[in-house]
């Protein structure tokens, strides 16, 4: 099986990027694909402007290529002001506009990381949201929210929170299964 991680954060040494990779090592894909949501902001200009020139921008048709390529998608979003940030929800505007579209009835799972206690409960929750229009099919169950990131991985960007750990295994196991189905 195929897996696409898709961090909506950016840094270096995100802990959302680091939470998608142990869940992959979790999930144990076949092959794991990062991608890289480094887009330009979607603009309906440019989307006119690239489809006389051929297409969507070479970023965009990249991460719609890696979205077609994999069987099940996971996504982990920080929380800024109670929301993902901008570059999750503008990845998600670009791969809106491709036809045909990569997400429709792909099983994908979102995780959360943050800072905060809540572990980016409402950022998931509103990821949730903007997933509805994709047609995917989100597994929710668990909930894989870590609080106080910073504090729960090890040098190596290994989990060091046991129920972290444990939650996100199940939620891989039921992503895998979403899969098989």
């Amino acid at each position: 099986m195929k897996l696409l991680g898709i961090s909506g954060a950016l840094r270096r040494e995100s802990t959302n990027t680091k939470l998608i990779r142990e869940a992959a090592r979790l999930f144990e894909p076949s092959e794991f694909r990062l991608a890289d949501l480094r887009l330009p902001l979607y603009d309906g200009d440019l989307e006119e402007e690239s489809q006389k020139n051929g297409g969507l921008p070479a970023p965009i048709v990249k991460l719609c290529e890696d979205i077609a390529w994999a069987d099940a998608v996971v996504f982990s979003t920080p929380e800024y002001n109670k929301a993902p940030p901008g570059v999750f929800k503008n990845a998600l505007d670009w791969v809106s506009r491709a036809k045909p579209q990569p997400l429709i009835d792909k099983p994908v799972a979102v995780l959360s990381a943050s800072a905060g206690g809540a572990g980016g409960q409402r950022a998931k929750s509103t990821a949730y949201l903007n997933l509805i229009p994709f047609k995917v099919r989100l597994i929710t169950d668990p909930e894989v929210n870590l609080g106080g990131s910073m504090n729960k991985f090890d040098d190596s960007g290994r989990l060091t929170d046991e129920m972290a750990e444990k939650l996100t295994g199940e939620l891989m196991a039921a992503l895998k299964q979403a899969v098989a189905a």
